[in-house]
This record gives structure tokens, sequence and C-alpha cells, in this order.
């Protein structure tokens, strides 16, 4: 059984940054692909970014330029780094990997709260 631990919740400022750090465990192979999704109270689940076993990422588009996500494929392990953090941004935030044959996992969780 496959178990994502997620890393790095907290509260900050407006301007201020965050890392947030998800490891998984008892895998035995790459997964296709790793990432970040969010969820603020009363709004969708959306998908903030990912990494593709190609290398290739995708942000949605109010974090480009703000948020960095780095994969390393040799320990199962994704990174989101999010700078310049806007109160928008304020979400429960949740590491997910994909398998090669179409098996999701999900992390349970961290809290981000960006405010004064």
């Amino acid at each position: 059984q496959v178990q994502l631990v997620e890393t790095g919740g907290g509260l900050v400022q407006p301007g201020g940054s965050l890392r947030l750090s998800c490891v998984a465990s008892r895998t035995f192979v790459t997964f296709y692909s790793m990432g970040w999704f969010r969820q603020a109270p009363g709004k969708q689940r959306e998908l903030v970014a990912v990494s593709i076993i190609d290398g290739s990422t995708n942000y949605v588009d109010s974090v480009k330029g703000r948020f960095t996500i780095s994969r390393d494929n040799a320990n199962n392990a994704v990174n989101l780094q999010m700078n310049n953090l806007k109160p928008e941004d304020t979400a429960n935030y949740y590491c997910y990997a994909r398998t090669s044959n179409a098996k999701d996992y999900w992390g349970q969780g961290t809290q981000v709260t960006v405010s004064s």
C-alpha cells in the first residue's frame, strides 16, 4: 500500500513563502505523475501543479511565476515551492500520485493559510 506524507503547511503573511513536500512510501516504480491539488472551503478542488514522468510540468494560471514544482523520481517525492503567497492561496493542499496503470493515491492534506 502506498502512503503519501505531506509536510510544510502553515500560516504565513501575504508575500511570504512556504515549501510543501510529499514523500511516497512503499513504492517500487516511478509514478507517471505527481502533483498538488488544493481546496478552499466552499470551493471546488483544483489542480495546482503537476509533474509528469517525461519531465513536463503544468500549473494553474493563478500560480504561474510564483509556485515551482519539482520531482525526485528516485525517491518518489514531489515538492512545491510557493513564493509571494496571496490570501487567495489559502486552502488545504493535497499531494497526489498516479501510476502508469492509472492507480491514484492521495495525501491527507496540509493546510496553508495566508493572512495578515
